[in-house]
């Protein structure tokens, strides 16, 4: 159990959290969520003892432990992999450094006699014995291969130290864990082996996450970081995210008989009660959703951008073949006779184990990599847009605000349109003068986005577009594909998106060559763990 009472955090004028009372519970799993820049992964820290507060205090169940997963995983650069993850019950930890002092020791006395019994007792409290197979289950499970296990962190690659900090975070059932972005670099299957672990995780936890999906999956509450204040709401993302609209859709209705609103919200927890997630915790969900009192429900100050893709050329019989695309880089062909041709309504998602091949081939599609054999042939009626995974040549090197920067991809010179368009982009005011070499990776990513709607492309070419967003730009940017008429070859990690976008699956094997097949990304995850 993990209890805030009346926590505040001010920076000079600047109100965080104003008089937050929340009691976190064991058996439950709270979505952390609230607009980049609202602090919720500050919140975490506070929770963790590693921010002051301005006032209030935080209180940990008496003898209970936090674990909270930390990002710096150069701080473990001369640890053993697997030494790093027992670090995560530090009681246990200390306890073997100083068995390991004292039983290194030529002579010891008496009373480092009666010390080592002391902590062989509470090593064997600890389940000390079984620390390292533990530890290696974890890390089996992520799927860090028990070669790496002895081995330096700093001499793994980079996207298993992640895992490594991941496991740590997890290892020793602590009574109270703290994640922030847990699934960042994670590959399908880790996320997968994660979220059944704390659906079936009996403490409290507690999430940021931009994957609505893993949301949805894990959580029973969900904690809106919202107008300075934290309020819970029982059950997963997605229902808070509905009801919430609902709420903020009667509040611009209010004529609308009181009888009518409670019948609307009824009906609305009813619907969603009975489609709960099938895990462990949907019976606990349903009667936690039952028990709602209606005025509860009220609606988010949140802002969502609008994304909208326009197609100005309709799209002819040819849209893109390919014919025996080969990409050697290194000696290794990362792209091994491909052959695929795009069909009017494709949505394509394309899935590999490394970003490698996947941007190589948007690259070569997209002409900016010709160092290739085989052909690319583009449909004559075909305007395509491209969303890079990195954008940073686009803002380099230029002195240009948003305004003028956005302009260059807009032919008509009328700033009221031009203002217009942004603000829907949540640039308003000032905001649309600010220099874009200042922007922050969030704002960049709108920028990319409005480029490629101003361009009215009949086809779209997006690598990791949800990068740098936060939940709200997510959502209208799924809804926006959703709406787009023209064909789309997207690579992403986001569950949802590919699950309510993708029609087809391409899927670039380790030695180049691919598997293509009309699939829902539903149906390729089934097929895959089958």
């Amino acid at each position: 159990m993990l209890q805030v009472n009346n926590v505040s955090l001010r920076f000079g004028k600047r109100v965080l959290f104003e008089d937050v009372n929340i009691k976190f519970t064991d058996g439950n799993c709270y979505g952390l969520i609230g607009a980049n820049g609202a602090g919720k992964s500050t919140f975490l820290k506070i929770l963790s003892g590693e921010q002051e507060t301005s006032t209030g205090e935080v209180i940990l169940g008496k003898g209970e432990r936090l674990s909270f997963l930390k990002q710096d995983h150069y701080m473990y650069d001369e640890e053993r992999v697997i030494d790093t993850v027992i670090m995560g019950n530090s009681k246990l930890w200390k306890i073997i450094e100083e068995k390991n002092k004292l039983y290194s020791q030529t002579e010891f006395s008496d009373e480092d006699g009666m010390r080592l019994a002391e902590l062989e007792g509470e090593f064997m409290d600890l389940n000390g014995w079984e620390s390292e197979s533990d530890a290696a289950t974890i890390l089996n499970s992520l799927g860090v291969k028990e070669g790496y296990h002895y081995m330096l962190m700093k001499e793994i690659p980079v996207k298993l130290r992640v895992k490594v900090l991941l496991a740590q975070a997890l290892f020793g059932n602590p009574d109270v864990l703290l994640l922030d972005e847990p699934t960042n670099s994670l590959d399908i299957d880790a996320i997968s082996w994660l979220e059944e672990f704390l659906i079936n995780f009996n403490n409290t936890v507690i999430v940021v996450s931009h994957d609505r999906h893993f949301l949805n999956k894990v959580c029973t509450h969900i904690a809106d970081l919202d107008f300075n204040k934290i309020k819970l709401y029982i059950g997963n993302y997605d229902f808070w995210y509905e009801s919430s609209e609902l709420a903020l859709k009667q509040m611009k209705e209010s004529n609308k008989k009181k009888e009518e609103k409670i019948k609307e919200l009824q009906d609305f927890i009813a619907r969603f009660s009975a489609n709960a997630s099938k895990s462990k915790q949907a019976t606990s969900r349903k009667k936690m959703l039952e028990k709602i009192v209606l005025d509860e429900i009220v609606p988010s100050s949140r802002k969502y951008p609008f994304i909208e893709f326009k197609i100005e050329k309709p799209v002819g019989k040819e849209i893109l073949k390919v014919t025996n695309l080969t990409k050697e880089i290194d000696g290794k062909k990362i792209l091994n006779k491909v052959n695929f041709t795009v069909m009017k309504g494709d949505k394509i998602n394309i899935i590999a184990e490394d970003d490698l091949p996947k941007t190589t081939l948007f690259n070569i599609l997209m002409g900016l990599d010709r160092e290739y054999k085989g052909t690319v042939e583009w449909g004559k009626t075909i305007n395509p847009s491209y969303l890079p995974q990195d954008n940073t040549s686009f803002f380099k090197d230029t002195n240009k605000n948003i305004m003028e920067w956005i302009g260059q991809y807009y032919e008509i010179d009328d700033e009221t349109v031009l203002r217009g368009f942004l603000g829907r982009m949540l640039f308003s005011g000032d905001d649309v003068f600010k220099k874009v070499e200042v922007l922050s990776g969030g704002e960049k990513a709108r920028c990319m986005l409005s480029k490629c709607m101003l361009e009215s492309p009949n086809f779209l070419v997006l690598d990791e577009p949800t990068n740098h967003l936060d939940l709200e730009s997510i959502t209208s940017l799924n809804k926006g594909l959703i709406r787009f008429d023209g064909s789309v070859i997207l690579t992403s990690r986001d569950h949802e998106l590919n699950s309510t976008v993708t029609n087809r699956i391409i899927e670039i094997k380790e030695d180049g060559t691919i598997t293509d097949r009309y699939s829902s990304y539903d149906e390729y995850l089934e097929k895959r763990e089958n």
